[in-house]
């Protein structure tokens, strides 16, 4: 994928072409910045970012976003065009209705499961992303 595309990308016209549940695709660069894009079915796996903070918008639908700081356990609920940032160092697990979508800004080469997590399950590639087709 070119760094800076030619023409502009069209977010459901790229949603479109990603199949797979939990598979982020790079679909633009800003900076030493990667744009993803992924449908979310289901739950994630906890996981933490260690140096870096992530940040989440809803494309369609609806993410909750479980948080384990140091005062406890609590859930953010993100309906379509919400967005959140889990600050760097705090273990977090997504878990999507049917139907969501999410933009996710984050260093290029962050991993998608983290710098620690969770047994992570065959659905979800762990990456830092893909090019989109």
């Amino acid at each position: 994928m070119s760094v800076h595309p030619a023409e502009p990308t069209a977010l459901p016209v790229a949603l479109e072409r990603i199949a797979e549940p939990w598979s982020p695709h790079v679909v633009a660069r800003v900076n030493d910045y990667d744009v993803k894009i992924a449908h979310a079915d289901g739950e994630h796996v906890w996981h933490v970012h260690e140096h870096t903070d992530e940040f989440f918008l809803v494309v369609e639908g609806e993410l909750r976003i479980g948080l384990r700081e140091e005062g406890g356990e609590r859930t953010v609920t993100l309906p379509k065009g919400a967005v959140f940032t889990v600050p760097r160092g705090v273990e977090h697990r997504p878990v999507a209705a049917p139907g969501t979508a999410i933009m996710m800004f984050e260093p290029a080469g962050t991993v998608n499961v983290g710098d620690r997590h969770e047994a992570v399950p065959a659905h979800i590639p762990s990456t830092t992303g893909f090019e989109l087709a």
